[in-house]
């Protein structure tokens, strides 16, 4: 399986996104498609915050950064979800 290209992936998101506010989602494709994609970008901003962890020597503040990071994603569960941030054009 390919990964989508950019152009692609933003038009996928922004047809999930329609459906979503049309209510026609009826196999829940659109809700699933979105809630991976943030699920995806909070879990690639982990990702970053631990390698800069790591290339930093475990410094403080960039531990404090880890920290926050990783107690955001554990709470994507507990909160709403927000799509605005999906960096479409």
């Amino acid at each position: 399986m390919g990964t989508p290209s950019k152009e692609e992936l933003n038009q996928a998101l922004k047809c999930a996104i329609n459906m979503r506010e049309h209510d026609e989602d009826p196999n829940f494709i659109a809700k699933s498609l979105l809630n991976h994609h943030y699920r995806l970008k909070k879990t690639e901003h982990v990702i970053d915050v631990v390698k800069l962890y790591l290339r930093t020597g475990c410094a403080t503040t960039e531990h404090a950064v880890m920290i926050k990071a990783l107690e955001a994603y554990d709470s994507i569960d507990h909160d709403a979800a927000d799509y605005s941030d999906f960096g479409l054009d």
